[in-house]
């Protein structure tokens, strides 16, 4: 039949042996490598390495899956920790504040009594300084007035009127 249709197109013919062309022969020793395989063990093979590649991804995907979650923990874990951080760090803030204001209070506090101490020492010391100056005063006066009172008996007394005053002391005791 290709024959036919080969003269009739003007083309060469094809070769062909027992019957069968070339592309038969292809196709024959096709079936015949497939029949080897398939009595060799062919598909066997292949279906056990390509179970070993699937389980080889199976475990692959389950180390993945296994990997992500670790990882999701531990960035939560690390997220929690941040958390954690910063409101510790917020609390230690807040404290530190609160004690500086404290510690403020206090320094004006501290301060104010110790312009009041030292006003009290100061106000002490013009105190006593001003005694101590009332009493030179006086202790001056008295002496001048001695002197003075002195000089004026001496001026106005004299012995006769001495002796007068004594008799009189005397005779009143």
């Amino acid at each position: 039949m290709f024959d036919t249709l080969a003269a009739a197109t003007g083309e060469a013919a094809e070769a062909t042996a027992w019957g069968m062309g070339a592309g038969s022969f292809v196709a024959l020793a096709m079936i015949v490598v497939l029949l080897i395989m398939v009595w060799a063990g062919a598909p066997r093979i292949i279906a056990g390495i390509l179970d070993q590649r699937i389980a080889g991804i199976r475990k692959q995907l389950d180390e993945a899956k296994s990997l992500r979650a670790e990882a999701e923990k531990l960035r939560d874990e690390y997220a929690k920790k941040a958390r954690e951080a910063d409101t510790e760090a917020a609390a230690l803030r807040a404290q530190a504040e609160r004690q500086a204001e404290e510690i403020v209070e206090k320094a004006k506090t501290d301060a104010a009594a110790l312009i009041e101490r030292h006003k009290a020492i100061a106000s002490e010391k013009i105190a006593s300084a001003e005694r101590a100056a009332v009493e030179e005063l006086r202790a001056k006066v008295a002496t001048a007035a001695a002197a003075a009172a002195r000089e004026l008996i001496a001026e106005k007394h004299g012995e006769a009127a001495d002796r007068k005053l004594a008799d009189q002391i005397i005779g009143s005791i």
